[in-house]
């Protein structure tokens, strides 16, 4: 994976980088409305633990876009604190369980200064969102992290894709370089 992350690095300006992560793990709660179901025990844990593994490989998206539910919004309160604070960030109702092709059309109409955006949401669009933007695997270390995307995407997993564009409006679905993909399970304590 090294190899790929070099590769595209070097692209600078010419790329574009978009992260999908889903919430975190919530409560199931009967008497809550579903937009407003929290986190648990296990979410509170996970959503730090991927904001310090995204920290740690340098993920630092400039713009957040978070869907309003309540278990997105306490995900981002516990995995922004790990980044590095520069990010804007911006609460959309249009997230709040987006198919993919919203989630596709809201990143596509972003303003081509931005060089990376974080989608926080829901699946199943999240998922679908990802799967639809994966390319054909260019080596056997994306084809196995497209393999493990394609088999599950659980809460507060994430996804980046680097798009070799410069304008948000020509990323295409099956163009996107699958550069990581990680799951709370996978990361160590």
């Amino acid at each position: 994976m090294g190899h790929i992350r070099a590769a595209i690095q070097t692209r600078g300006a010419e790329m574009k980088r978009f992260f999908l992560l889903r919430h975190a793990k919530s409560l199931r709660d009967e008497a809550r409305k579903d937009k407003d179901r929290p986190l648990n025990t296990r979410g509170r844990n996970d959503a730090p633990r991927m904001g310090g593994y995204m920290h740690h490989r340098h993920y630092l998206p400039a713009l957040v876009l978070c869907s309003t539910a309540k278990r997105t919004v306490e995900t981002w309160e516990l995995l922004g604190p790990e980044l590095d604070g520069t990010a804007d960030v911006r609460f959309l109702d249009s997230l709040y369980l987006a198919p993919d092709k919203t989630i596709e059309k809201i990143v596509r109409s972003l303003d081509d200064g931005v060089s990376s955006v974080l989608v926080l949401g829901h699946n199943p669009g999240l998922e679908d969102c990802a799967k639809a933007f994966a390319r054909e695997p260019a080596s056997t270390e994306e084809r196995k992290l497209n393999d493990e995307l394609r088999t599950k995407f659980p809460t507060c997993a994430l996804a980046v894709f680097d798009f070799d564009v410069t304008d948000w409006v020509k990323i295409e679905r099956g163009t996107g370089a699958l550069i990581d993909y990680a799951r709370p399970k996978g990361l160590a304590d």
